[in-house]
């Protein structure tokens, strides 16, 4: 795997339990047990994926005494969006074409019905 940042991010999303980690995530800062709690698998399974996330650069974990709260780290996500942003106008622009086209074609099938 490469480790330039926004290969670390995709790799990091490309999990759906990690996903699912940083949203609850976006809520605000949680406990690893806190994380864990709806998943269906061990803390220490919950671990690697944190440590995934963390290598990543999209969480961060505090320490207050006992309690070590993660923390959603935004700054890699805004790299994925502004790299998603560099095609975004492409993609309009195809799926524009693609729209006019499905027109075309159900405009002229409602014309050949009427003709019948």
């Amino acid at each position: 795997m490469a480790n330039d940042p926004l290969s670390l991010t995709f790799a990091a999303l490309a999990d759906p339990t990690r996903r699912e980690i940083l949203a609850r995530l976006a809520e605000g800062e949680a406990t690893v047990n806190a994380l864990a709690e709806p998943f269906d698998m061990s803390l220490q399974a919950i671990s690697k994926h944190l440590k995934v996330l963390e290598r990543a650069g999209l969480i961060t974990r505090g320490r207050d005494a006992q309690w070590r709260p993660c923390r959603l780290e935004a700054a890699p996500l805004e790299e994925v969006d502004q790299w998603v942003d560099r095609y975004r106008d492409r993609w309009e622009e195809r799926f524009g074409r693609l729209d006019r086209e499905l027109h075309r074609i159900q405009n002229s099938t409602e014309g050949e019905k009427n003709h019948e």
